[in-house]
């Protein structure tokens, strides 16, 4: 992950066979599963962009999404700091898409 504060930027990262690999597939979804911490989420937008130029040249789109973020189920909420908290609070769903009807 991209982090300047440990002298990690996008040249040492492999970033750029990712970036020959869209220009010459077409893809329509990126996942990523990265970190949820300012690191991954700076990788996650540098990329983007990086994504956004290729397919804007192919005329294309790609989407980029990233794995669930937020408390994990079963987890205790007495561990969640706030950031994720509040992301699971953004990211929550109706109940009857995880309690299963009998």
């Amino acid at each position: 992950m991209i982090s300047p504060l440990d002298g990690i930027g996008p040249d040492q990262l492999n970033i750029e066979s990712l970036i020959h690999r869209a220009e010459k597939e077409e893809i329509a979804e990126l996942i990523f599963a990265l970190n949820p911490n300012i690191q991954g989420d700076t990788t996650i937008y540098y990329l983007q962009k990086k994504l956004a130029a290729v397919a804007s040249t192919r005329g294309q789109s790609i989407r980029i999404t990233t794995i669930a973020r937020g408390i994990a189920f079963g987890g205790e909420l007495e561990y969640a700091d706030e950031m994720t908290l509040g992301r699971s609070l953004q990211n929550r769903l109706p109940v009857e898409n995880y309690v299963s009807r009998s």
